[in-house]
């Protein structure tokens, strides 16, 4: 019974930090038509900038915010300077995204070497409480609930906000967008920097619970494609369902089936492209 109950926590755990990643990976992917193949990068660069931010002395909270400030300016240089000129590339885009990931890597591993860093948990956060009979940290509960609140705030400013109005719209059809006034160029910069700042702030928050290390971005990378693919590209919801699906799929197939544990994470997202190819919560069309 204990077995169970700490899987189902760090599962949980798992789906939160993976909503925070996907969240904005999802928008992005359902605005501009492309999978941004270096959300990863923006993960792994955010909890390397924030670790470095932290051992200069810099509060925890505050380090993962100017991390995440820090990526919305790459990010939106990257969109306006470089994304922006291959509109209508799908190709190209696709293969920008997949070099400049390389490129962020190999700085990452020029910069702080190969050596993992954990950063130590918040002061406020550490510790656990007993439940159950076993022990349950608070920063991983803190997690979970740092993405309800993010998912509240997402849901909010995407259904009740004009702003959100237009980027449905422009989810649902960009053209017709372009045609009622919208514009989807200057919505493309905002969600791609608030994307880029999402995952940049789970990888700093993330970071106690996973660690840094080379590699961190093509371990997320493909988490966050499964759970768009799930969820329906676009759909803040699908990302959020196919956070935690994902979530217990990582952690209990790695825990019960080690050895099918890729083949159990992927075989929901095969499953999914061949009878509803636009994802639990995906608009046909």
């Amino acid at each position: 019974m204990l077995f169970w109950l700490l899987l189902a926590v760090n599962s949980i755990t798992m789906g939160g930090l993976l909503f925070l990643l996907s969240a904005g990976f999802s928008l992005i992917f359902g605005l501009m038509r492309i999978p941004n193949l270096m959300h990863g990068s923006f993960f792994m660069l955010g909890a390397y900038l924030g670790a470095t931010f932290l051992a200069r002395g810099m509060n925890f909270w505050a380090a993962a915010l100017l991390s995440a400030a820090a990526m919305v300016v790459i990010g939106g240089l990257i969109e306006r300077f470089l994304l922006r000129r291959l509109a209508g590339q799908d190709l190209a885009q696709v293969l920008l995204t997949l070099g400049l990931s390389f490129v962020v890597a190999d700085l990452c591993l020029m910069v702080w070497t190969g050596d993992p860093i954990q950063p130590p948990t918040p002061p406020g956060l550490a510790g656990a409480f007993r439940a159950f009979g076993m022990f349950f940290p608070i920063f991983r509960l803190a997690i979970v609930a740092i993405a309800v609140v993010v998912a509240v705030a997402l849901w909010l400013m995407i259904e009740r906000t004009r702003l959100g109005a237009m980027i449905r719209a422009g989810v649902d059809d960009p053209a017709i967008a372009r045609v009622m006034g919208i514009k989807v160029s200057q919505l493309f910069t905002l969600i791609f920097c608030l994307g880029a700042g999402l995952a940049a702030f789970a990888g700093v928050i993330g970071a106690p619970y996973l660690s840094i290390y080379p590699g961190l971005d093509a371990d997320m990378l493909p988490l966050a494609l499964i759970i768009v693919i799930l969820g329906g590209a676009g759909s803040l919801a699908g990302a959020l369902l196919g956070s935690f699906i994902i979530g217990f799929l990582y952690n209990f197939g790695q825990a019960l089936f080690p050895d099918l544990a890729y083949v159990i994470l992927f075989l929901p997202m095969l499953l999914i492209l061949v009878l509803r190819p636009q994802g639990l919560f995906g608009r046909v069309g």
